[in-house]
């Protein structure tokens, strides 16, 4: 059988390492859709609801195992429908391929229906877009946008017009002037700073009386390193959203969550700080940092465009956040005077404290913080837990205890509604044997949550570990944006914007196939 342009793409992609797809089909993509019932589940394609949801996929993929995640979508509305999702992946720094349709050739600038241009659309989303206007560039596209997309943490997008889907493949470009000769793979470096700047940052720690630390998702990886840095300089460590499971939350030096929906010992941390170490974050709420001249500071980042850029650092150290700590170790000195520590550990534990109390508040009908202090004792070992945008975001940030071993992740730059669930699923493709937890508000779950458990519904056979959880807080009120209307603009809840229906997503839960449990009875929660 004659290999097209199609059976190419997606057999490079497997050689790049990449074995699954998420997509919605269209005749955009119909060489595609061939090509992928050729392939024999290799690369697999998974049939979501909606493209934005694959879009999201395919970020929750990145995050959930430092792969790229790729999306597929048709020509017109179903590229535009990627948008969402891809700028999610796009300023959360998480490596995405977008493959997307196109009308024939013959017809662009026709005005022809579902011709979008494209090129322009993905411009801003994309650190790499490219038409595919011919055979002969289908292994260098493929190779440019796997390779820059691992590189650069971003977003790629390749556009086939669905005539050139179709045509044969040309495995090896002619060997002529023009052609492009590409190959499979890519190493990370190893990314240092220089040894003077790191002398710089081990003075300035050193000197230090009262050092905070905050570490973000670039830290992910290097958590042994972020403790030993820690317990060397007697300092607390709080953490980023995307940075939510960096270190475990039963560490007494670790103030959990900072800004806007932070703990009170992160805030206590930064403003008593005289030293800031900041690892592998770009954080971009500054009040919630040292004032300006009050601290030292310190930063290693990976990436230099973000060194600096939330607060003056004395020190910029650009590299891996592993190896350059465990570069800095040597030369730090222990800090003997341990009271700036004890005074951490103190604000932690009254904050748990103070956690608990409030979760144990009665509520009608229940307490929300409740919902979470309960799910902490239940999680189990391993789980990973995504969370969406909106007021219950405010729970996964305060009242959630996570343990080493737990992943955890949600749209953090974009803060996009309706993160979650996608996110969820994804982990459950990547990590069959683990369980998965989503926690979602009612107006992200009739926004596109519910949807998905359609496609959950679809596919969880092949799942070997079938735990998989939507926590859904029905309250019937877009209650992030009332609570900022009430705060940040002094006005009060306006009924038309805010109230949502009072859905029955437990019941909908069972009329897709699934388990659905509805609490209304705080004693009921920990069975539930």
């Amino acid at each position: 059988m004659t290999t097209l342009v199609s059976d190419f793409i997606l057999d490079r992609l497997t050689q790049w390492g990449i074995h699954r797809i998420y997509g919605f089909p269209g005749d955009g993509i119909n060489g595609f859709l061939g090509a992928l019932d050729r392939a024999d589940g290799d690369p697999e394609f998974i049939q979501v609801r909606h493209e934005e949801m694959a879009a999201f996929m395919a970020c929750g993929h990145a995050k959930f195992t430092g792969e790229v995640g790729v999306c597929l979508a048709t020509s017109g509305p179903g590229a535009i429908h990627l948008l969402n999702g891809l700028y999610d992946a796009k300023l959360d720094h998480a490596p995405v391929v977008a493959i997307v349709g196109q009308q024939k050739r013959m017809s662009l600038g026709g005005g022809y229906q579902q011709e979008v241009d494209l090129n322009t659309l993905f411009k801003d989303v994309s650190a790499y877009v490219q038409v595919c206007m011919e055979p002969a560039q289908a292994r260098h596209l493929v190779d440019r946008a796997v390779r820059i997309a691992q590189a650069e943490r971003t977003v790629c997008t390749l556009i086939v017009p669905n005539d050139v889907q179709e045509e044969k493949a040309v495995p090896s470009p002619p060997r002529e002037h023009g052609a492009v000769f590409s190959g499979i793979g890519y190493a990370p470096p190893r990314v240092m700073p220089p040894e003077t700047e790191l002398d710089r940052a081990a003075g300035i720690l050193n000197e230090g009386e009262k050092v905070a630390m905050l570490v973000g998702q670039g830290a992910l990886g290097a958590e042994d390193e972020v403790v030993e840095t820690a317990e060397v300089l007697g300092a607390g460590v709080a953490k980023a959203l995307l940075g939510r499971a960096v270190l475990p939350d039963d560490l007494p030096f670790v103030t959990g969550s900072i800004g806007l929906l932070g703990t009170r010992p992160s805030y206590e941390l930064m403003s008593g700080c005289d030293t800031l170490l900041v690892v592998g974050s770009s954080f971009p709420y500054s009040e919630w940092l040292p004032k300006e001249g009050q601290a030292r500071g310190v930063q290693i980042d990976i990436d230099p465009k973000l060194i600096g850029l939330r607060y003056p650092m004395e020190a910029l150290l650009v590299g891996d956040a592993t190896e350059t700590l465990k570069e800095l170790l040597p030369r730090l000195e222990r800090k003997e005077d341990r009271s700036w520590r004890g005074q951490i550990e103190e604000w932690v534990e009254d904050w748990w404290r103070l956690m608990e109390d409030w979760a144990l508040q009665d509520a009608d009908p229940i307490n929300p913080q409740r919902v979470m202090w309960e799910l902490s004792k239940q999680l189990p070992d391993g789980a990973i837990l995504a969370a969406d945008s909106g007021s219950s975001t405010n729970w996964f940030a305060r009242d959630l205890r996570l343990r080493k071993g737990m992943q955890a992740s949600l749209s953090g730059t974009l803060a996009s509604m309706g993160d979650a669930v996608p996110y969820a699923v994804a982990a459950k493709f990547a990590h069959p044997d683990r369980p998965v937890i989503a926690i979602v508000g009612d107006g992200s779950f009739q926004m596109n949550g519910m949807n998905e458990l359609l496609t959950v519904a679809k596919y969880r056979e092949r799942w070997s570990d079938q735990r998989l959880v939507f926590c859904v807080f029905n309250n019937q009120d877009l209650n992030q944006v009332t609570w900022e209307q009430r705060v940040l603009s002094g006005d009060p809840m306006y009924p038309a914007t805010q109230r949502i229906p009072d859905f029955p997503a437990a019941r909908y839960a069972e009329l897709v196939g699934l388990h659905g449990v509805k609490v209304d009875r705080p004693d009921d929660l920990a069975d539930a």
